[in-house]
């Protein structure tokens, strides 16, 4: 068979359901190959869409997404997507198009070094020159992808060599096994956690990407170590346990950082640096610290600690079995306390207040129905509060940080659980650098409601301007009239007026079926009241 059917037959074998991307005359063979098969081609409207698409699938599946560009400006705009995987540690599988082998060499329409591109931005990243080849690199692509820290893979393949022949076959995918960490090291841990008077657990998105949150919720409940998450953890302990204290991520001083003062040990599970800097959390780099992640620590001057590394499940099942007494709740439930009165804000005004629409949004949501955050003041927003009960449901980018992620990532859950509500929360800022994406939900029927925070500007940087010089530059924009815009699409469109109740027309988006928009004009002076709160805060405890 031809080498482009062949790559088909290997992504089949690996169990791809989905690829996103767009066509070019490099990649038609491939493309031909592709419409004889069971995978669905999702055509979408910018590569850097159909790159958060395949993150978004893989954040969510455990499965490496998979994305499809031609080469030269195609594969470049595939960057910022694939950049995103790999600080989110998503799995993904980048393929790109190429020039003939035989102008590779010298200077030719459309040809950049695409490899070198990609080289600091994947884990594995190759080009396809020998047809014999293929189905070890689609197989180690794949595996890489998947092997912690998950991440992005990228597979070049030439005009030419996708018309050769082969008589090659697929190789099978093998499920990836972590070995149990040193009974020697388990031991040591077991002993400083029933030592230590008052651990904090920090619970990070390694623990949604080894499936360790039921493992984590059983350690809890008997050792009762109050917990609190990063933004891409947030749901591995339900907000409603009385042992979950707050989301971490801020980088302000807030009540939960008294909490860490106070700690004589910091457990870390799934736990990744570049969500929130040790630093933030360990200052004085003094802390006792326990590591337990599939992966070792990142080296850090404020992350020196007791490594356990392997199956986080079987750490933290052998740990729970290794607790003789259960922690005095009392600090902890000081602390949740405080941290709830501290996060009381106002409701009522208008424009909305960013508490507002969340707990508005809250109300409306099942445990499993899924939040896709964009990347602005609403993300820290929505991090804080919404309070999810299930790990991955909330998806927020927090390693990269890439704005437009939102409406693709909402694409991609919806097309993976179409019985689930799936909400994109964006900015304006946001919503413009992804709005093609608007067509392709309505071009694939996908009932998905996407909630704007509209302030006329980027909000998180006039914040943090604010914060630093007193005044706001260079962040203010103007915007179109989201509605009709929306409508023009296809989509149902709302405004939130003054006199409007969010809750009514979250029910009627929710109610009437097909996708809808809705503009919340929004009150962004709240972010410096919130600033100013956490900068009176003294520790009680």
């Amino acid at each position: 068979m031809k080498v482009s059917e062949l790559f088909v037959t290997c992504l089949e074998a690996e169990g791809v359901e989905f690829i996103f991307g767009i066509p070019g005359e490099e990649n038609l063979e491939f493309l031909n190959a592709l419409s004889a098969s069971d995978i669905k081609f999702i055509l979408t409207r910018d590569e850097r869409g159909a790159a958060f698409m395949a993150n978004v699938y893989g954040r969510l599946s455990g499965r490496p997404g998979v994305c499809l560009s031609t080469l030269g400006p195609g594969a470049t705009n595939l960057i910022t997507g694939v950049a995103d995987a790999v600080l989110d540690f998503s799995p993904l599988v980048a393929i790109t198009a190429q020039v003939e082998l035989s102008k590779i060499h010298k200077e030719s329409h459309q040809y950049i070094d695409i490899l070198s591109l990609f080289n600091p931005i994947t884990k594995w990243n190759t080009r396809v020159t020998i047809p014999e080849t293929l189905t070890e690199i689609v197989k180690k692509a794949f595996k890489v992808s998947r092997t912690e820290k998950k991440g992005p893979v990228h597979i070049e393949l030439p005009e030419d060599v996708a018309l050769k022949h082969t008589d090659a076959r697929p190789l099978l995918p093998e499920e990836i096994v972590y070995p149990s960490p040193p009974q020697a090291l388990l031991e040591k841990a077991a002993k400083l956690i029933n030592d230590a008077g008052f651990p904090i657990i920090i619970a990070g998105n390694g623990i949604v990407r080894s499936g360790a949150s039921e493992a984590l919720r059983r350690f809890v409940s008997k050792s009762l170590i109050g917990v609190t998450t990063t933004f891409m953890g947030m749901g591995v302990i339900a907000s409603e346990d009385e042992s979950f204290i707050s989301t971490v991520g801020l980088q302000s001083r807030d009540y939960v950082s008294c909490g860490f003062g106070m700690a004589d040990l910091i457990i870390t599970v799934g736990y990744d640096t570049v969500e929130f800097l040790p630093e933030y959390w360990n200052p004085e780099g003094n802390k006792t610290i326990i590591h337990i992640g599939t992966t070792g620590a990142e080296v850090d001057s404020h992350y020196s600690g007791l490594e356990v590394v392997g199956d986080i499940n079987k750490s933290l099942d052998y740990l729970t079995d290794k607790i003789t007494a259960p922690k005095d709740p009392s600090c902890y439930n000081t602390l949740r306390d405080l941290v709830i009165c501290e996060d009381d804000f106002p409701e009522t005004g208008y424009p909305l207040k960013p508490i507002r629409i969340i707990k508005a949004l809250r109300d409306m949501l099942n445990d499993d129905d899924i939040v896709i955050s964009d990347v602005g003041a609403h993300k820290i927003w929505l991090a804080r509060f919404l309070r999810p009960s299930r790990e991955n449901t909330v998806i927020i980018s927090n390693g990269l940080s890439a704005m437009g992620i939102s409406i693709p990532g909402a694409i991609a859950a919806k097309l993976l659980y179409p019985e689930r509500k799936v909400i994109a929360v964006t900015g304006d800022g946001g919503l413009m650098m992804s709005l093609g994406e608007l067509e392709t939900a309505k071009r694939l029927g996908l009932d998905i409601v996407i909630i704007v925070y509209n302030d006329k500007g980027l909000g998180l940087i006039e914040w943090k301007e604010r914060i630093n010089y007193k005044r706001e530059f260079f962040t203010r924009f103007g915007n179109p009239d989201w509605v009709k815009l929306a409508e023009s699409f296809g989509f149902r469109g709302f405004r939130v007026e003054r006199d409007d109740h969010p809750e009514s027309i979250l029910k009627d988006a929710f109610a009437g079926g097909g996708p809808v928009l809705i503009d919340c004009p929004v009150d962004y002076t709240e972010n410096l009241r919130l600033t100013e709160v956490l900068g009176r805060i003294i520790c009680p405890m």
